[in-house]
């Protein structure tokens, strides 16, 4: 592409509320020139609010590329906040841990726990479900290569029996935006990604309401559940651990402008 060319993508980018202009125009160029989708494609489908990462195929998430198809939801790089929690959890363990990602989505959160747990000496056993069949096929292009299974279904239903009792670490990035503000998110997310992965109900916390019924069950004595929530809902999320029999505490981040809860399953 010519400088012009190059300065006119990004002048579009801009105009069109893309913060990070320049960095958008060399990712989409790049992805142009791998795929051979014609960048005027790419742009125009950028500028009318297809997120970035469905066009390039990816999103770079806690240092590991991510597999992220159109109609899958986008992993928040806040939730990195919610994988080193879970790390660290991994590494406070004893034996060989077992994780899964319950609501996976692209699979990025077991991906990503899964990969930094095996680097630092800590491989896990990882299994993965999701309620959206385009998630799983997406989540599978993920997880299969670290030998992974990705269940479709309702939260627990399609998880094998042999895992009741056995989950170590439990991560679940439930929607969360109570239903009256999906409206007010930002076209990208609203328009282009599946409503199940973001209404969360009138309070947000229908979802997770449902997980933490079931969690007890399927956590190992010990084993810990890590959910995102808004900070707000935070304290309601630590009653609803409480009805269940779990053990809850908040980890926030100022830096990622995160919130997770955890709840445990007392030994």
């Amino acid at each position: 592409m010519t400088s012009a060319g190059s300065s006119d993508v990004v002048a579009r980018l801009r105009a069109a509320g893309c913060v990070f202009a320049e960095d958008e125009a060399r990712l989409l160029t790049e992805a142009a020139a791998e795929t051979g989708v014609a960048l005027e494609s790419l742009v125009a489908q950028r500028v009318t609010g297809s997120p970035l990462e469905h066009l390039l195929g990816w999103a770079e998430f806690r240092g590991v590329r991510v597999v992220v198809s159109p109609g899958v939801f986008v992993p928040r790089q806040r939730t990195a906040f919610l994988v080193d929690r879970a790390v660290e959890l991994i590494h406070a363990g004893a034996g060989h841990p077992v994780v899964v990602d319950l609501c996976c989505g692209s699979g990025a959160l077991g991906l990503a726990a899964a990969t930094s747990a095996a680097a630092e000496g800590r491989p896990v056993t990882l299994a993965a479900s999701d309620i959206d069949p385009v998630a799983v096929e997406c989540a599978r292009k993920n997880l299969t290569p670290l030998g992974a299974p990705v269940y479709e279904g309702d939260l627990f239903e399609p998880l094998p029996e042999e895992l009741r009792g056995c989950v170590d670490i439990l991560l679940c990035n439930t929607p969360y935006v109570p239903s009256e503000m999906i409206a007010r998110m930002p076209p990208e997310a609203r328009d282009h990604e599946p409503r199940t992965a973001l209404d969360g109900g009138p309070d947000g916390l229908d979802v997770f309401r449902r997980v933490a019924a079931e969690a007890a069950d399927w956590l190992s004595p010990g084993g810990h559940l890590l959910v995102e929530s808004s900070e707000n809902q935070a304290p309601l999320a630590l009653a609803i651990l409480a009805e269940h029999g779990l053990d809850g505490l908040v980890a926030e981040s100022e830096e990622h402008y995160a919130t997770v809860v955890i709840g445990s399953r007392p030994r």
